[in-house]
């Protein structure tokens, strides 16, 4: 008997086992590679969601098995096959208990003081927005409610160190349920115009409200990657940097640990490509007086090649360490010729 029991537990724990491995196998040929799912930020609000053409809503009448049904919202955003109803419910914008209140009217014709309950059973109308760049988890997030763009980078991770300092969103679709005043947003994306919107992320950071909007469905967006810029010569650390917003001369050194003791400063040349062109163009920089702010800073582009040369052995920034060097070359030199003259005694 407790053979045939154990037996009847392996075979349940192994049907569960591949059942889970079948799941996750689905999930992964589902997922688009490079982005993961995520099932949504939160359920804050979700009863506020508005419904749109694809809902699933399963709508039930108690006592009257024969009105209860399952409906679609159409693509004109109403519930147009009810049982019994030939006015069709709109839907589309309201939420479930709104349209539960317009069928349980519509019913009321028929059966006295209906009882109705509405269900949302499928969220299809809110397509899911992607982030994606210079982010630590480039993501998708179902829009089961309003979430604005700080949100949407929490999901995300957060940025990388690669991000540029932009972040481009891009609308696929037209706003769907507009507030009052946001009219032209709901207006069909004709493809003459890009629907792109650009905002910075120092401007998230800081807390403005024009820079942290809400995100629609199906909105894709981006955090732009930086490009580098590449620093030699006579620095603590020479390596390449990212360019981020407004990069300067002066920072993109302080990045790489600043120019070395040796250094000429009042001689830093930038190489820059020139657009449309395989030449280069040369940027002579006086550093030196950059620090001195009698002149002003150098804004750095994409690619720019940053070379600092080393001053020459007598001038005035390697003057002193020059003599020194030959100083304590010269002493080191006089002893080891007067030390190769004593007699070596060897001691038995």
């Amino acid at each position: 008997m407790k053979a045939k029991l154990l037996l009847v537990i392996a075979l349940v724990a192994a049907w569960v086992l591949v059942g889970m491995v079948h799941a996750q196998e689905q999930q992964q040929q589902t997922s688009s590679p490079g982005v993961s799912q995520s099932p949504g930020i939160d359920n804050q609000g979700i009863r506020n969601y508005l419904l749109g053409p694809g809902d699933v809503l399963d709508v039930r009448v108690f006592g009257q098995p024969d009105l209860s049904s399952t409906n679609q919202v159409d693509s004109d955003g109403n519930l147009s096959s009810l049982p019994f109803l030939e006015t069709p419910i709109p839907a589309k914008c309201r939420t479930e208990k709104q349209v539960q209140k317009d069928i349980a009217t519509a019913y009321a014709k028929f059966i006295n003081a209906p009882q109705v309950s509405v269900r949302i059973s499928e969220r299809n109308s809110h397509q899911p927005a992607t982030v994606f760049g210079a982010v630590r988890q480039p993501t998708r997030v179902e829009m089961k409610r309003k979430v604005r763009l700080n949100e949407l980078m929490a999901v995300s991770g957060g940025f990388t160190e690669r991000a540029s300092g932009t972040i481009q969103i891009l609308h696929t679709e037209p706003l769907m349920c507009p507030a009052p005043g946001e009219e032209a947003e709901a207006l069909p994306i004709d493809g003459t115009r890009i629907p792109l919107q650009i905002f910075k992320i120092s401007e998230l950071r800081s807390g403005k409200l024009e820079a942290n909007p809400i995100i629609r469905p199906g909105d894709y967006v981006l955090v732009t990657e930086a490009e580098p810029v590449y620093i030699t010569g006579s620095v603590v650390s020479p390596s390449g940097v990212f360019l981020r917003d407004q990069l300067t001369l002066s920072r993109a050194l302080a990045m790489v640990g600043g120019t070395r003791t040796e250094a000429k400063t009042s001689a830093v040349k930038i190489y820059r490509q020139k657009l449309g062109s395989s030449e280069q163009e040369i940027i002579n920089v006086d550093y030196a007086a950059i620090k001195k702010n009698q002149k002003p800073d150098v804004l750095l582009q994409a690619y720019d090649v940053i070379e600092v040369p080393e001053a020459g052995a007598f001038s005035s920034q390697r003057i002193g360490s020059t003599m020194l060097n030959a100083i304590s070359g010269g002493m080191t030199g006089a002893i080891s010729s007067t030390t190769s003259f004593l007699p070596t005694r060897i001691l038995y």
